[in-house]
């Protein structure tokens, strides 16, 4: 069963808590079984990804009745949803009374009980989610997350994490993306770990729930930045069995602050709305910053260059990262070209992001190929190695990194920063001594902050 009943789970503690509201796990099944017997069928419904009982609920409900569940961003604007809704074919909406939603509309009530549903599992290969990616390109596409994919992915995870239910996971993360709905809630539930969700992801309350007795800490790199910035926040996480950062690149000076405050490593992972997570650092080996880890159990990754040749596991090679196994999607919903376009003719499929590998088969990601892998007087240059480079600066608090035309060098390296008392040819000086003279920035533009997703990941095509 995805959702089965694991080992050792523990009855000292609700399933699951998100700010002051919580539900046994009997409870749960029993108020999710109520929504899946008025569910009739549906071919999709639709939840207002909002961090609350009401939306774990809903979601497990479809889960139980064989309902593909359509997480909608919580700050979806009225065309986002909309389209959502529209293009998903939902036929119920869990949500707020909302005037552009125009479907029937079912109520769900945490408190309400009925008894757990009992026959067949739905087939593995039948679509468990229908997440929708960002919309950088386009329209947001909806991608077809079967049952299967769900459960390889969190088996994975438990397995290179350690993840029993002997463990209380811990995050504030959004209820509609990957990270927070998948990993964050459903692995939670697989596992049989108590989950804490803080609504929010706020510094005193990860703190709190350390000292609650949280070992298993899930954050967005924005999130253990505002963390390392707060001493008496960082202090209780010491207690932790496992910090686990990701959604972005992780800044070198966070994770050496975390690690000297608290004796506690962040480790990274890797994964997007397409294969969810494929790559993660173990538990059981010293993590690297800026190394997302080797491949789960069940996937296969490569890097490929310009014309499909094999890049070099060299640490240093820049190409494009690929993927194949058990956690990948079935497609994108009603676009068989787009669907087409994304695998390679031999069956990998193309995640747009650039990267590198080493000798013991780790991974970095140095961004999407089409924003962050920068070509510079004839180097390529990844975005995200200057980033990392720049947030080391002591007047940096953010940084993104583009690469915008350039009669001379095809491409220059620009710099948008955020911080005090940024002095130009220091910072440029900065990067040049600890990177490839190449890969300093020839020009830094200070703002006042970078536009950011829900996720915290930065848009840069916002800035270009």
């Amino acid at each position: 069963m995805l959702l089965g009943e694991p080992t050792g789970v523990r009855s000292d503690l609700p399933a699951v808590r998100v700010g002051e509201d919580a539900l046994d796990r009997e409870g749960l099944w029993e108020a999710a079984s109520a929504v899946a017997a008025r569910l009739g069928g549906a071919s999709a419904v639709a939840v207002h990804g909002e961090a609350s009982l009401h939306t774990v609920v809903a979601v497990v409900g479809g889960l139980l009745a064989g309902v593909p569940v359509v997480p909608v961003p919580a700050d979806a604007g009225t065309a986002e949803r909309r389209h959502i809704l529209r293009d998903s074919g939902a036929e119920l909406w869990i949500g707020p009374d909302l005037d552009e939603v125009g479907l029937p509309r079912l109520p769900v009530d945490p408190a309400e009980r009925a008894p757990v549903r009992s026959g067949a599992e739905p087939e593995p290969g039948a679509t468990a989610l229908i997440m929708y990616t960002s919309g950088t390109t386009g329209s947001p596409k909806g991608v077809l997350i079967p049952r299967r994919a769900v459960a390889a992915c969190l088996d994975g995870l438990a397995e290179a994490w350690a993840w029993t239910s002997r463990d209380v996971l811990v995050h504030g993360l959004p209820l509609f993306h990957v990270h927070g709905l998948v990993l964050g809630m459903l692995g939670a539930l697989r596992t049989g770990s108590p989950l804490i969700h803080t609504v929010r992801p706020r510094p005193a309350a990860y703190a709190a729930a350390a000292e609650a007795g949280g070992t298993l800490f899930f954050g967005v790199p924005t999130v253990w930045s505002r963390i390392a910035a707060d001493p008496a926040a960082l202090r209780p996480l010491s207690s932790a069995r496992l910090l686990v950062s990701g959604s972005a690149a992780l800044p070198e000076g966070v994770a050496r602050t975390v690690r000297e405050a608290t004796g506690r490593y962040l480790v990274e992972r890797y994964g997007m709305t397409e294969t969810l997570i494929t790559l993660a650092a173990r538990a059981d080996e010293p993590p690297l910053t800026g190394w997302v880890g080797r491949p789960i159990a069940g996937v296969q990754a490569r890097i490929r260059g310009e014309r499909g040749e094999e890049v070099p596991a060299d640490g240093q090679s820049i190409g494009h990262l690929q993927m194949r196994g058990a956690t990948l999607f079935d497609g994108y919903l009603g676009l068989p070209e787009e669907t087409a376009k994304a695998w390679t003719a031999d069956g990998w499929f193309s995640t747009g992001d650039a990267a590198v590998a080493d000798a013991e088969g780790r991974y970095r990601i140095v961004g999407r190929t089409s924003v962050d892998l920068i070509k510079s007087g004839g180097y390529r240059v990844g975005a995200g190695e200057v980033e990392a480079a720049l947030l080391d600066h002591p007047a940096v608090r953010e940084a993104a990194v583009v690469g915008e035309p350039d009669d001379d060098l095809g491409q220059r390296i620009v710099a948008y920063l955020v911080g005090e008392g940024i002095d130009e040819k220091d910072v440029i000086d900065f990067v040049a001594a600890r990177l490839s003279v190449h890969k300093r920035p020839r020009e830094i533009r200070v703002v006042e902050g970078l536009p950011r997703n829900a996720m915290g990941k930065v848009q840069k095509k916002s800035l270009l």
